[in-house]
């Protein structure tokens, strides 16, 4: 499992006093509100950073860092990604989980048939989708809902699931 968790990436600055626009990677924007501090990933080092205040402007959270006062001081972050620590991250309810978690399972059908490996996750509007890499190279997708998504276990890496008529081309 992954010890950090990207919640965005610094987008480009906001103003002249440090302030930076960050592009969420994180399906609720408001979770910013709530978040104290997040790690700074430079591409060389990692910083922890202290959150000091923020706004919010269209799809992106105005992000002020304490102790970053200058464009200087955050202009040569832009592009870099945030993330929190497990600890810092928003608690999960029964039958959530973190994408970076399930990222790599083993997807098996509910006959034990193997399917290939959880590569991605699809956000819609409706439930996100799944996407397994099958062995042949092909991809099978599959929507997070119940009738489908039969079991997760996290422990093993492993997810058993169910296929609607159609999802799978044989």
């Amino acid at each position: 499992m992954e010890e950090k968790l990207r919640v965005g990436v610094i987008a480009s600055t906001h103003g002249i006093k440090g302030e930076v626009k960050v592009f969420p990677t994180t399906d609720d924007l408001e979770r910013f509100k709530s978040l104290k501090q997040v790690v700074l990933d430079t591409g060389k080092e990692e910083v922890e950073l202290e959150i000091e205040g923020v706004k919010f402007f269209k799809k992106f959270a105005i992000v002020k860092f304490k102790g970053i006062d200058n464009i200087n001081d955050i202009e040569k972050y832009k592009g870099k990604e945030l993330y929190v620590t497990r600890e810092n991250a928003q608690r999960l309810r029964r039958n959530e989980y973190y994408i970076a978690d399930l990222i790599g399972m083993k997807v098996a059908e509910d006959s034990g048939r193997y399917l290939g490996v959880l590569s991605n996750v699809i956000k819609t509007g409706a439930n996100d989708v799944y996407v397994v890499e099958m062995e042949d190279g092909k991809e099978l997708l599959i929507p997070a809902i119940k009738q489908c998504i039969l079991d997760v276990d996290m422990e093993k890496g492993e997810m058993k699931v169910h296929l609607l008529e159609g999802l799978l081309e044989e």
